[in-house]
């Protein structure tokens, strides 16, 4: 049996060309190091997942690259990762401080990657400090995090920071796409962008529910099989509700949310979800807000078709309600009751307005 290699490892990029997301980043550090004007001490922070230790890696590796021949190991390149969620005393970090004194044998810089940095004792930060406000000319530090509000300020202010942003859902969509087309995947437009929304800015969350989809659906996602076993509800779903109450159809609604309860959906999910639709069908009725909607060019279709039924005060009551009973939700006794006179409320809002 063959060993098998997840897609967030398999398709990790190698070059700052192959980053998901962060242009402006990647753009930043390519012109540093072409015009030699790169900070010895570098803070990546961001969400979890949007490619700050990749871009740290490939940062290294593009430091000392003239110098290496046809060498992969990290060590050639005179790279050291430390994570400091398991190595966060003061004794770890005065072990480093002497390491570093140490010069390259081979190339010009030995690169410090330290990852999850917030996870240091303050001990251990401020036995970091002075390394860090004067480091050897030979050595850059690469400082990942994902709480940057947990470093304290003297060493952020001694690090050239570099803020990762959530990955949209469009990029992480058209990754996804690249990569099922790669694996000759069988998929549809759909079933990718409710992966990349449940990833919530996060590309290996994605390709880690991507693997998961392609074993479950044996190689063929679709937006059934996918919102089945991811248990999210799709955009069909909320265009049948939403249809029924513009059309004021108490009864249907009703017994359309029990189908749902019976198949097992999430009741807060779905109120959740409703209350992100008719935001959406608001932000459909203008051009220039379009943009917002970050869905695949048929789904927006189908809200700019849907958006022309329904009045504005009627979506803005709408989502005041829906937001209104996802707040009672956790402190209700009896939750689904909650959700049903929530859309009723909804169903009865402006009888004769379109």
């Amino acid at each position: 049996m063959e060993t098998y290699t997840v897609s967030a490892l398999k398709y990790r990029p190698q070059t700052f060309q192959e980053v998901v997301g962060q242009k402006n980043i990647t753009e930043t550090l390519e012109n540093a190091i072409e015009k030699n004007q790169l900070a010895q001490a570098l803070l990546f922070c961001g969400p979890r997942g949007v490619g700050k230790t990749s871009c740290a890696r490939i940062l290294a590796k593009k430091i000392n690259s003239q110098d290496i021949n046809d060498s992969n190991e990290d060590f050639a390149f005179n790279i050291f990762e430390l994570d400091a969620a398991s190595n966060n005393s003061v004794d770890d970090i005065r072990s480093l401080n002497e390491q570093v004194r140490i010069p390259p044998q081979v190339g010009t810089h030995k690169i410090y990657i330290i990852d999850e940095v917030h996870m240091l004792s303050i001990g251990a930060f401020n036995a970091f400090l002075k390394t860090l406000e004067e480091p050897p000319k030979h050595v850059i530090f690469i400082l990942a995090t994902t709480e940057k509000q947990k470093i304290i300020p003297t060493i952020l202010s001694r690090c050239q920071t570099y803020d990762f942003k959530r990955i949209s859902v469009k990029d992480c969509k058209a990754h996804l796409e690249t990569i099922a087309k790669d694996q000759k995947i069988e998929f549809d437009d759909e079933s990718l962008d409710l992966i990349a929304q449940k990833a919530d800015g996060a590309l290996r969350d994605a390709l880690t529910i991507y693997d998961r989809m392609v074993s479950f659906t044996n190689r063929s996602l679709t937006v059934k099989s996918v919102s089945e076993n991811l248990n999210i509800l799709d955009h069909d779903t909320f265009f049948l509700v939403t249809e029924l109450v513009l059309n004021h159809n108490i009864p249907s609604l009703l017994l359309a949310f029990d189908e749902l309860l019976q198949k097992g959906f999430d009741e807060l999910q779905f109120i959740i979800g409703l209350g992100k639709h008719f935001r959406n069908l608001m932000v459909s009725k203008e051009n220039k807000t379009l943009h917002l909607l970050e869905v695949s060019s048929s789904t927006e279709e189908k809200f700019k078709e849907q958006t022309a039924k329904a009045a504005l005060p009627l979506l803005l009551n709408a989502i005041d309600l829906a937001s209104k009973c996802e707040l009672d939700y956790r402190n209700a006794k009896n939750k689904r009751l909650l959700i049903e006179l929530c859309l009723m409320q909804i169903a009865s809002l402006h009888f004769g307005e379109k």
